[in-house]
């Protein structure tokens, strides 16, 4: 059974101090969706963030980058989901990945919060529901547990953010995929690289 994107939800934390930082690697996604569409993101106070629709393959999508911080980025996908119908399996949440390497993308389909703030106060704010996609875009790890706060809240080296950057690319490209719900198709192709 295929399941179609509705929502896609790009994670950050918000203002200039954390702009291209490790942390806002999803908003980064977002944000270059909507530009590549030429598609402006609008404060939506109702929906705690910026917000656009865009047509993607021919199918209406909404995008959102949420002006909450992280941790409480649930109150933004709660009010948008709530306020369009959109059931938590029609959403794709793009967020940075500890666990995988700058460079990598990884779709996968629900899940736990592993340890991200930003899916834990999703998944409480959709009723304890963690049926969403998810994208993983891979910032690696400073190898300390100690050393996670800090270093996702600091902007990547020059050769890490290319190769965030060129991962940010190369999963847009398998997006529409995802989107229309050829979910195997879409985790092969980004998978493969």
């Amino acid at each position: 059974m295929e399941t179609p994107v509705d929502l896609i939800i790009g994670l950050g934390n918000p203002g200039p101090k954390y702009q291209r930082t490790r942390h806002n690697a999803g908003a980064d996604l977002v944000r270059e969706l909507a530009t590549s569409l030429s598609t402006p993101l609008t404060a939506e106070s109702k929906f705690f963030g910026n917000t656009a629709k865009v047509c993607i393959d021919g199918r209406d999508v909404r995008l959102l980058i949420p002006n909450t911080y992280m941790n409480c980025s649930g109150q933004a996908v709660a009010a948008i989901a709530n306020f369009y119908q959109i059931a938590p399996e029609n959403i794709l949440v793009v967020h940075d990945e500890l666990d995988l390497d700058p460079g990598t993308a990884r779709f996968k389909k629900g899940g736990g919060h592993g340890g991200h703030n930003g899916l834990r106060d999703i998944i409480k704010s959709l009723g304890n529901n963690s049926d969403f996609a998810r994208l993983r875009l891979g910032i690696g790890h400073p190898g300390q547990a100690n050393q996670v706060a800090d270093y996702v809240l600091k902007k990547a080296s020059s050769n890490d953010r290319q190769l965030m950057d060129n991962s940010i690319q190369d999963a847009l490209n398998h997006l529409p995929l995802a989107i229309q719900g050829q979910w195997e198709q879409a985790m092969t192709k980004l998978h493969s690289n």
